[in-house]
């Protein structure tokens, strides 16, 4: 007979019904100002476990990082401290799968069975049961990731060494991903807590490893994971921080927040991005052209294989002269700025394919997409209001007939009416269409640009 555990606080810390689970994470999911394109999803997440009314929208932020993780994240180990049920050790479900009204999350058995020798991880459903850290964890991970298997451990009396012993079983590679569940400091004034959590956020920052409990409440699996994580030469980053009084509570007894990502290797300056991705579209056409012998190299650097959003525009005496590009990330990044550069040498449909004796003069552009967010509004005042010209690239959708513009297009389009009129046109959308009724999504870029050779 299967062992499910049952979802214990829906309805309480997020919605029971579905449908109203899915609005409310991705209207979470879409709040989040993506500033920059990222190479590829982190390795670790250290995340608040609160009702989302109250840390929903920084727990958000990190979640919004493993945009580029699904299809690749196979494995989630889940690590909270436990609320109600005191365990000694680390304490797996006893369970074959989770449920949540999203729909059910497996247990990763060959992950419980590479625990079997440690002595102090142990089977304890009673401490799974009611337990909110963990749980509250799943329905994020199951929008941004789809479908993987979970490793959830409910962290008791251990110590950090214990905990970094499992975390270190458990490694893996790209297809493992960790995440870490605590909360900050409990129950002080608004001011009080904000001095306490600003500490505790730089000591995280540093990979300390004695955080007490009265600064973090999953203390125990943040001190053990940060120990394996320094060991290991991560990076971390903090994505944002809040407490209760900032959300949905009162200012004199709140609870603070915050939300890390942690990053495996040495993290890929723009500089170095721009240089790496320039050559590859510039090999790429050459070799395409007969003007380079080699064919692109996509594999220089371990980065270049994470998936990533490109366009590649070219420019001939200041003309454009070809753009095509990828508004999701659906392959390695480094292949991606190859095909796109092909394609817009060759293949963009607006233009003759581009001519040996013109290459020299080309101008290369590569641009690097964050993932887009949806545009809500009611009525074209609202939209209007929230374009911001020069930073924002935009997606206009109506009927299945789709386009986008580059931020760098608006130097030609000053003017938010005409330059979605444009995109509008170039969408082949009719010019009467009224923009309510059409889809909107925007997203930023950084670019890249090498002159023409002669």
């Amino acid at each position: 007979m299967s062992q499910i555990r049952p979802a214990a606080v829906a309805g309480m810390f997020y919605p029971r019904d579905a449908r109203a689970l899915q609005q409310e994470l991705a209207d979470l999911i879409d709040g989040v100002e993506s500033l920059a394109p990222r190479f590829g999803h982190p390795k670790a997440l250290i995340v608040p476990h609160a009702g989302y009314v109250y840390s929903g929208p920084v727990a958000a932020r990190a979640y919004d990082e493993l945009a580029a993780a699904r299809g690749i994240v196979e494995r989630v180990v889940l690590l909270g401290p436990v609320h109600r049920v005191p365990v000694r050790g680390l304490a797996l479900p006893g369970a074959e799968a989770f449920d949540t009204p999203l729909g059910r999350v497996r247990i990763d058995a060959e992950g419980v069975r590479m625990l079997a020798p440690f002595r102090h991880v142990v089977a304890s459903p009673a401490a799974h049961a009611a337990e909110h850290s963990l749980e509250v964890q799943l329905p994020f991970l199951q929008k941004m990731l789809g479908e993987f298997a979970l490793l959830p451990l409910a962290v008791g009396d251990a110590r950090p060494q214990e905990v970094r012993e499992v975390i270190e079983r458990l490694w893996g590679g790209p297809e493992t991903l960790f995440v870490v569940s605590t909360d900050l400091s409990h129950y002080h004034s608004y001011e009080q807590a904000r001095a306490i959590d600003q500490a505790t956020l730089a000591r995280i920052a540093s990979f300390d490893t004695d955080i007490n409990h009265e600064e973090a409440c999953g203390a125990t699996p943040l001190n053990g994971f940060l120990a394996a994580a320094r060991a290991r030469g991560l990076s971390i980053r903090l994505l944002g921080a809040c407490n209760s009084g900032d959300t949905a509570g009162g200012k004199d007894r709140v609870v603070g927040y915050s939300a890390f990502a942690l990053y495996e290797g040495a993290r890929v300056t723009l500089q170095d991005a721009g240089l790496a991705l320039l050559a590859i579209a510039r090999a790429a056409i050459g070799h395409a052209l007969g003007v380079h012998a080699e064919p692109p190299r996509t594999d220089i650097a371990p980065w270049l294989a994470r998936p990533g959003a490109t366009f590649v525009t070219l420019l001939l005496e200041g003309k454009l002269r070809g753009c095509i590009g990828s508004l999701a990330p659906t392959r390695s990044i480094g292949l991606d700025a190859a095909e796109n550069a092909l394609g817009a040498a060759l293949r963009d449909p607006r233009f003759s394919p581009v001519t040996r004796e013109e290459w020299p003069r080309c101008q290369v552009e590569v641009s690097v997409l964050s993932p887009p967010k949806p545009l809500r509004f009611a009525d074209e005042a609202e939209l209007l209001a929230q374009l911001r010209p020069g930073e924002d690239g935009v997606i206009l959708e109506h009927e299945g007939r789709r386009a986008t513009y580059l931020p760098q297009v608006w130097e030609g389009f000053p003017d938010k009416r005409k330059f979605l009129a444009e995109l509008m046109r170039k969408a082949g959308i009719p010019a009467d269409t009224r923009l309510a009724r059409c889809k909107l999504w925007r997203y930023r870029v950084i670019k890249w640009t090498q002159p023409a050779l002669h």
